[in-house]
């Protein structure tokens, strides 16, 4: 097993009570395909240093974990489809 960072920015159109929910599917898909979420540091709602679909702040998540290269391809796949996060960045840690 490898390890990963994910910083991922969800859409302020999602309630806060609701980015909790959003934050426990992404790490739900991560441990469902034999991952581990090592580490979870929300960084809460900032500014965006460019509009991203008309959207000028979103709350940042910060996730470490191991898991599969194959799992962690999977993982960039759903989020790419997800409408409630804006923007995504996996990165292998060495």
């Amino acid at each position: 097993m490898r390890s990963y960072e994910l910083v991922y920015i969800i859409s302020p159109e999602v309630a806060d009570e609701d980015v909790e929910a959003v934050v426990d599917r992404v790490n739900k898909f991560i441990t469902g395909r034999g991952g581990e979420v090592t580490k979870v540091q929300p960084w809460g709602r900032k500014k965006l240093a460019y509009p991203i679909n008309r959207f000028r702040e979103g709350n940042y998540v910060l996730t470490e974990f191991k898991s599969e290269p194959n799992a962690a391809n999977d993982l960039e796949a759903s989020l790419r489809l997800s409408e409630e996060v804006l923007r995504h960045l996996v990165i292998r840690k060495d």
